[in-house]
């Protein structure tokens, strides 16, 4: 469950760091089934709301939590992002699903405050709930302006592969 960096916001469908990653478990796990239950400008209260219908339609092993950008980019209280995060958390264990919580960093437009607070959000969710967490999902591309579409937050069909080796290496044991 995730927002426009996992929804593939303005990629074709097959392009998204998602889609990529259904289409290596196809290759290596064939039984395994990737669902993306992600949707562009999605908060958590979103999340929150469809983490029910959600886990009783797809039944996961395993859930990726990518929320809080819209959070973060509209300056909403990081306490309500939190609480939504846990309660999506909270649903999946319940259903007897792993978690791998991915985290976001926010730019400092709303002060130092606010981004430490916001990063601190998800190792403290992470830490509590006793789930993975990926800290950045946008790590390995943050601070290359081309690896972004005009808009200068989603990332380019070129940046996709690299977005899903970061994640790959959470998913995989090592």
């Amino acid at each position: 469950m995730g927002d426009s960096l996992s929804a593939g916001y303005n990629l074709a469908a097959e392009q998204g760091w998602v889609s990529l990653l259904g289409a290596r478990l196809a290759q290596q796990q064939p039984a395994w089934k990737v669902v993306n239950a992600s949707i562009s400008g999605e908060t958590t209260a979103g999340g929150a709301a469809r983490i029910g219908d959600e886990l009783a339609r797809h039944r996961p092993t395993l859930l990726l939590i990518e929320l809080g950008a819209n959070d973060g980019l509209r300056g909403l209280p990081v306490a309500l992002a939190r609480d939504n995060l846990e309660k999506m958390i909270a649903a999946a264990q319940g259903a007897g699903a792993k978690v791998l919580l991915v985290g976001m960093e926010m730019p400092p437009n709303y002060g130092p405050e606010y981004t430490a607070s916001f990063r601190q959000m998800y190792a403290e969710l992470a830490q509590r709930r006793g789930v993975a967490l990926l800290p950045f999902l946008l790590a390995p591309i943050a601070g290359e302006r081309d690896a972004f579409q005009d808009d200068n937050l989603h990332p380019v069909a070129a940046a996709q592969p690299r977005i899903l080796e970061h994640v790959w290496a959470w998913l995989v044991p090592q």
